[in-house]
């Protein structure tokens, strides 16, 4: 009840917040001008991520006065280096999305966020291998955090091309998370790295919920890198918690693959935004540019190339999103795999048919098959079409 409580706190903060953020951007005219790769077509404010960073603040703080939550905060060197990371990639965002700053600055501020947990212990300890645990020595311990955390900060942030895009995969992610967290507390106790993950998750869920109604498309109001950045700090935060210092001996080991689902789960609720990085780096390294240079060739551009809708590709992002961490979870709670496998291949079938077959052509077709009437929306770009037609020589 606790971690609920947590998460409406987040979720009304932001909201409040968010409506504040919108109403000063627009007295101070703070929407800067459409980039040739945006999406949107009028000049759209990007300080949404102050408002979630605001709305975290106060998650945090009514956290702090929640007796079951008591042992996360005995450690306060923790905490308060979770929300100094928090609180320079905010500021690092906020300048870079009024400033456009250069991005080896930026990488420079994540790397020295993730430093920052990794001092406080925030790190990877070990690693879990079946039944035993695999440790590296503290300085290699300390570069993997530090990696993984700039890693999966920019996974998120590039992931972030479409209105709803990251706030709804990131509710949707640590959804199943945070049950995982759960379970895990049922089956191994109290775990002081685990309720951390939990509360994290919480407030992740939070600040995306109260954000989502302001981003919803059409968005009145971005979160910015801001915003984007500050979901992959906490989401890299919570997995490296839970990955990193649990004991899987202390699992019941007649639950399948339980010992691994620490590593399989983070990378399965991550798996669109690390496809699209990886993707984004290898493309632009290949074409002789910096891995951190803007492009319109993300995963979310070519759905719209193929047809889709930007609802539509958001939703294709959310789909995909539930059916791999939702499978990696049920292979987690069952003693079989039949059932995460249906889910699975019946998921990824679906994926397919609704990434190939775009809504737009398939409510076409039904028009044009006195299936459905013509929308006046519809039947306006299909005369457009028409008439681009009739002006193209043969």
């Amino acid at each position: 009840m606790v971690y609920v409580i947590v998460a409406l706190v987040a979720a009304g903060a932001t909201a409040a917040a968010s409506y504040l953020v919108l109403r000063l951007s627009r007295r101070y005219r703070l929407a800067p001008e459409v980039r040739e790769r945006d999406v949107h077509r009028t000049p759209t404010p990007r300080l949404g991520g102050v408002a979630m960073f605001a709305g975290l603040l106060v998650a945090f703080g009514v956290a702090a006065t929640q007796e079951e939550l008591g042992p996360i905060f005995a450690a306060p060197g923790r905490i308060w280096a979770i929300l100094g990371a928090c609180a320079l990639i905010a500021v690092v965002g906020v300048l870079d999305d009024l400033l456009d700053l250069d991005w080896m600055i930026k990488l420079s501020a994540q790397l020295v966020a993730g430093a920052l947990l990794a001092w406080q212990g925030v790190q990877i300890v070990s690693l879990p291998l079946g039944d035993t645990l695999v440790v590296g020595s503290p300085g290699l311990n300390f570069t993997i955090t530090v990696f993984l955390v700039a890693l999966v900060m920019n996974a998120v942030n590039f992931v972030d091309g479409l209105d709803g895009l990251v706030a709804g995969v990131a509710i949707i992610a640590n959804s199943v998370f945070f049950i995982y967290t759960r379970i895990l507390t049922a089956e191994a106790g109290a775990i002081d790295a685990v309720n951390l993950a939990s509360l994290l998750a919480a407030v992740v869920i939070g600040v995306c919920a109260g954000f989502l109604p302001f981003n919803w498309h059409q968005a009145r109001m971005f979160m910015g890198d801001t915003g984007a950045l500050l979901v992959g700090l906490l989401m890299a935060t919570s997995t490296i918690s839970v990955t990193g210092q649990l004991n899987p001996a202390a699992l019941d080991q007649k639950l399948v693959l339980a010992s691994y689902i620490p590593i399989i789960l983070p990378i399965a609720v991550l798996a669109l935004p690390l496809a699209d990085f990886t993707l984004a780096v290898v493309r632009r390294l290949l074409a002789g540019k910096s891995p951190f240079s803007a492009d319109r060739l993300h995963l979310h551009h070519r759905l719209l190339d193929m047809g889709h809708s930007p609802r539509q590709a958001v939703l294709i992002f959310y789909l995909g999103t539930a059916v791999l961490s939702t499978a990696c979870l049920l292979t987690f709670t069952l003693q079989s795999f039949l059932l995460p496998a249906v889910v699975l291949v019946v998921g990824a079938a679906l994926c397919a048919v609704v990434v190939f077959v775009p809504m737009d052509r398939v409510r076409e077709r039904a028009v044009q098959r006195g299936l459905v009437a013509l929308r006046r929306r519809a039947s306006a770009r299909i005369d457009a079409a028409s008439s681009a037609t009739e002006r193209t020589p043969e």
